[in-house]
């Protein structure tokens, strides 16, 4: 037969499945390179039964003796998985007390601190402005620590999802008794069962089997059941019969087993440790912000040094100098932005957590906005990982049922007599039953016992033609022979209490190719006719297309068997051979597929639009994966591999150009044979890439692969065998529903409804918290340089101080924090998903631009606003604007107390303070107004604010409440005071209005250029941030 044959009925396909290897910490790719010279090493299913019972000193029929089973574990370990050691609380606790911004703060903080000290020794005058900014500097940064740490405490608790997984008792023969045991208590050579629903309790060398399967689907990402034997059938001991391993589920049957690896040397064990010694690196919004942590260090230590200098040369005390530079200091680091940038990811994470997408590690989120490259599983992720009905071949017509298992294409009547026979056969050959209990449930939720090929068959019969179980009680079962690889077919004989016809029936269903085989009928509608040259030929072109579909096929036949043969009460011997040669009927074929989700088409094609490429990496079978990336558009119909292309030219594959094939299907074999820059020119020269067969390890690899050419990776999967890629991965993406517990703890975020639609309203969330970050950073170094400036001013000019340090803080840490946070509650902008990935190279989240933004535009503008209401203010009071030059030496001397104005008034000095602390006041609510307006036009980065609407009532609203707290500041007593802020006359609020309106016209014509110019232009660039 042809080689698409290799698609068999019940057959498992016998393609290599790649090794193991050790665990190591993967963090480079000569490292992980290294590694696959290393296999998951074990020769215990090779030997003789003897030689292994010899090798553990155990007995096939009595187990360990008591004194054996310590030597046993002290030779070997215990049964139990070895976690890492990690980092205490306390010292992750410190590690976000010291790190990005708020080690900036400590510095403020400590200078704070040590001015107060220094008046506190040696001026006689002492204020306790710089001790009440020391003390909210402090409570900033333990809040701000706080809620971080509290955030990953939340997070990566992969072994303890592990443990969840192991089962928690085993039947162990010990000493010629049977006992149950916790599985810790296991030790290599213990003899032990295992029946139909158990967890493998180790890894095991079986010994004895009774039908028994086993769901190797965590650790191999294959859907379909896997027979076991006792017999060793490859080196290789993934692919094995006589093995089973820890963790995994005895889906049908009987066994019994010799213990041979356990703990952490299992195949489980080698993938935990893989999970959690995996460091996947700073997020790229960590990296961004501790760029800009370190653009802040740097200028703060520029600009306070500067002024340290120039304001000892321009005569200052030097504790005066020390009182300016903390003023630069803390006017220049955004205190309030480290709660807002928290705060504001956790907000989106409960946005994204309402579609379903639950965000573990919270800088996840905008991690999966800048994502170029998706590395999805497909069992389970892509699919429904649940095997249904796909097509049907009978009366020479093929008939398709969708993923709801209903006939679609052609009214099905079950009457049909070319039908009827064929469901005759798939209801009666067949040992899949639902489970009790659950009769009123609809069929597709109703849990069923048996394989997954029997079990889409059973819920399909039972969509059409109603009770299979009625329909099976009607003809008794009288003999059954097992479906095995030899054989490659399922028989069973049935009375079917047919009064005017008794003779008994044989069903039969297997590989398509066996079963045609053993015919020599077939049924076409209501007609028998010979099995001849012209129905072989159409019997193959259906087979052949269904294969290469990636389907799994199954024959269907049966035969009424002879009277003088087979008489009445006969008793049948599985085992004879005559039994085939009666002649049988073939009624027709049914192909199965684990179906693809249905919105998984329109999230794939809202990847491309949005310039994500979407991988397909499974464990697969290369016929069924690209079946499925075809149905789901990760392989699109126009484009075809090399070996379509080379079959559709009919020439060799060696005389296609590589260059000009854009999609590519890759087994894990042919992945192992890369080296690193084939690999690299593979993921580059292809759009559309499909890898199947592949094992743990090359998931990581592939991973690692993408990241090295400077991609940013999302890699989806829902099985224990995904866990390495989801760790190393930018951002790991976990099923809620299907996935292991381990995948959901080593993912950054879980998608609840195990859909995969929901990633591309992730990608869309998480691009638009990287557009909220730049517009937060606008919005709160805005007010921070202007203040910053006015210090330069006081400095340079020796006017009496505009604004105080503690006034500056108030503003970042209080008024500004809540119309901050409503920034996040903004809707996106309209081509969002239109756009481009984020290159992370040249799309940083602070650019020259931005700063050129802030330092040069909006932050002089808030300046002259605060500027014009201090003059005002002063000259109201006396103090014309000229006057006020050099004038703070007199200002703030204690001991003047008859200090003249421009009119001739004399002050006192607590006079002169209170006046001061009013003009203070006046350029505090002028900063606060400006930052309404600058509130208001961060709202949009491209779009006019015609276009975006004022319906963000988060954001209306924390505009009020800034107002309210201004007033409560200025007007409340003892709180002014405290705070060294003074009421304002009504008029005073008038000065910074035509400023505001000055900076949202400014803006939207800056946003009009950069909507009317080109990408690339000097305006474009220059004025987009």
């Amino acid at each position: 037969m042809p080689t698409y044959y290799l698609n068999k009925g019940f057959d498992n396909d016998n393609e290599p499945q790649l090794q193991l290897s050790p665990p190591h910490n993967f963090r480079t790719r000569k490292q992980s390179h290294q590694l696959e010279n290393n296999t998951y090493i074990l020769d215990d299913h090779k030997i003789s039964l003897d030689t292994l019972l010899q090798r553990y000193n155990s007995n096939i029929t009595k187990g360990l003796r008591s004194e054996q089973v310590e030597k046993n574990r002290e030779s070997y370990g215990r049964n139990a998985l070895t976690p890492t050691k990690k980092p205490s609380r306390l010292f992750e606790y410190l590690k976000c007390l010291v790190g990005g911004l708020c080690s900036l703060l400590w510095g403020c903080a400590i200078l704070s601190l040590g001015s107060y000290a220094s008046q506190f020794f040696y001026t006689e005058f002492i204020s306790t402005d710089n001790l009440f900014l020391a003390i909210s500097i402090l409570i900033v940064i333990f809040v701000s620590a706080s809620f971080e740490f509290y955030q990953q405490f939340k997070s990566d608790r992969i072994m303890e999802s592990f443990k969840n997984m192991v089962p928690r008792c085993a039947s162990v023969t010990r000493d010629g008794k049977i006992d149950q045991l916790p599985v810790e208590d296991l030790v290599v050579g213990d003899i032990v069962d295992i029946r139909y629903g158990d967890l493998i309790p180790a890894d095991v060398r079986l010994i004895e089997c009774i039908d028994f399967k086993v769901d190797n689907s965590s650790l191999t990402g294959e859907s379909e059941p896997q027979k076991r034997s006792i017999e060793f059938t490859d080196d290789n001991p993934m692919e094995t019969k006589n093995m089973a391993f820890f963790s995994t589920n005895a889906l049908e049957g009987n066994a019994k087993g010799i213990v041979v690896r356990t703990g952490s040397s299992t195949f489980m064990g080698q993938l935990a440790s893989l999970a959690s010694n995996l460091d996947s690196g700073p997020s790229p919004i960590k990296k961004e912000m501790s760029r800009f942590v370190l653009i802040m260090t740097f200028r703060s230590i520029l600009f306070g040094g500067t002024f340290f200098g120039i304001a000892m040369l321009m005569g200052y005390d030097w504790l005066d100098a020390i009182f300016f530079v903390i003023g630069i200091v803390v006017a220049n680091v955004p205190e309030g932005l480290t709660v807002t940038f928290t705060m504001m990811l956790a907000l989106t994470a409960m946005r994204m957590a309402k579609i379903n997408c639950l965000v573990k590690n919270i800088q996840a989120v905008e991690t999966l906005g800048a994502t170029t490259v998706i590395c999805s599983d497909k069992t389970g992720t892509l699919t429904m990982n649940k095997m249904s009905v796909a097509h049907l071949w009978f009366n020479n017509e093929v008939l398709e049922a969708d993923v709801n298992e209903t006939i679609t294409g052609k009214t099905l009547k079950s009457s049909e007599d070319g039908f009827m026979a064929l469901a005759n056969v798939a209801c009666l050959c067949s040992k899949a039953v639902f489970r009790p209990g659950d009769e009123e449930l609809p069929v597709l939720k109703r849990q069923v016992n048996g394989d997954a090929s029997e079990s889409a068959i059973l819920r399909y019969m039972e969509d059409v033609i109603g009770s299979v179980s009625k329909y099976r009680s009607s003809y008794p079962k009288l003999m059954e022979i097992p479906f095995n690889s030899r054989n490659k077919y399922q028989i069973s004989i049935h009375d079917m209490c047919n009064p005017n016809d008794q003779r008994q029936l044989l069903v039969m269903k297997g590989a398509p190719e066996r079963v045609i085989g053993l015919c020599n009928r077939i049924q076409i509608g209501s007609i028998t006719h010979p099995l001849s040259e012209h129905w072989r030929n159409e019997f193959e072109k259906v087979y052949v297309t269904m294969g290469g579909l990636g389907e799994r096929v199954l024959g269907f036949c049966d035969c009424l068997l002879p009277l003088d043969k087979y008489p009445i009460g006969h008793i049948f011997d599985p085992d004879d051979p005559d039994l085939l040669t009666e002649g049988f009927r073939f009624v027709g074929l049914i192909s199965m597929i684990d179906p693809p989700r249905p919105a998984v088409p329109d999230s794939v094609a809202k990847c491309r639009a949005a310039g994500i490429k979407v991988v397909m990496v499974t464990g697969d079978h290369p016929i069924t994966a690209k079946a499925i990336a075809r149905s789901v558009g990760i392989i699109s119909k126009e484009n075809l591999t090399i070996e379509e292309t080379a079959a559709q030219q009919d020439c060799p594959v060696n005389d296609i150009d590589p260059h000009t094939i854009k999609a590519a299907v890759v087994t894990g074999v042919e992945l192992q044979l890369l080296n690193t820059d084939q690999l690299q020119h593979l993921l580059t020269n292809h759009a559309e890439i499909v890898f199947a067969r592949t094992s743990p390890e090359q998931k990581y690899t592939i991973v690692e692969a993408f990241q090295n050419l400077g991609h940013i990776v999302a890699s989806t999967g829902d099985g224990v065998n995904d866990s390495p890629a989801l760790k190393k991965a930018d951002i790991g993406v976990a099923m809620g529903i299907s996935g292991s517990e381990v995948s959901k703890e080593t993912a950054d975020m879980i998608l609840m409804d195990d859909n995969f639609t929901s990633i591309v309203a992730g990608v869309e969330q998480g691009r638009l918290i990287f557009d909220n970050l730049k517009k937060l950073i606008c919005y709160n170094l805005a007010d921070n340089i202007a203040e910053m400036y006015s210090v330069w001013v006081f400095i340079i000019l020796g006017c009496p101080l505009p604004m105080g340090t503690v006034a500056m803080l108030l503003s970042v840490c209080c008024t500004d924090v809540y119309p901050a946070i409503s920034i996040t509650h903004e809707k996106a902008e309209d081509d969002i998903m239109k756009l481009k990935p984020r290159n992370p190279k040249t799309g940083k989240l602070v650019t020259p631009q931005l700063l050129s933004y802030t330092y040069g535009q909006t932050s002089f503008f808030e300046l002259a606003s605060g500027f014009f209401s201090y003059f005002v203010t002063m000259g109201y009071n006396g103090f014309t604007p000229w006057d006020l030059y050099n004038l703070n030496g007199d200002w703030g001397n204690h001991a003047i107390n008859d200090l003249v104005d421009s009119y001739g008034q004399e002050w006192t000095y607590n006079s002169r303070a209170e006046l001061g602390f009013t003009a203070q006041t006046a350029f505090f609510a002028s900063i606060v107004f400006t930052q309404i307006s600058n509130v208001i036009i961060c709202k949009t980065r491209r779009l006019s604010l015609f276009q975006q609407g004022m319906k963000n009532w988060t954001m209306n609203f924390a505009i009020f409440v800034e107002l309210c707290l201004l007033m409560f500041l200025i007007y409340t007593p003892y709180i002014n005071q405290a705070v060294n802020l003074r009421p304002l006359r009504w008029q005073s609020f008038i000065p910074p209005l035509p400023f505001m309106l000055f900076m949202i016209s400014y803006d939207e014509f800056r946003r009009f250029c950069i909507r009317h110019t080109k990408h690339g232009s000097w305006v474009h660039d220059e004025f987009y941030t």
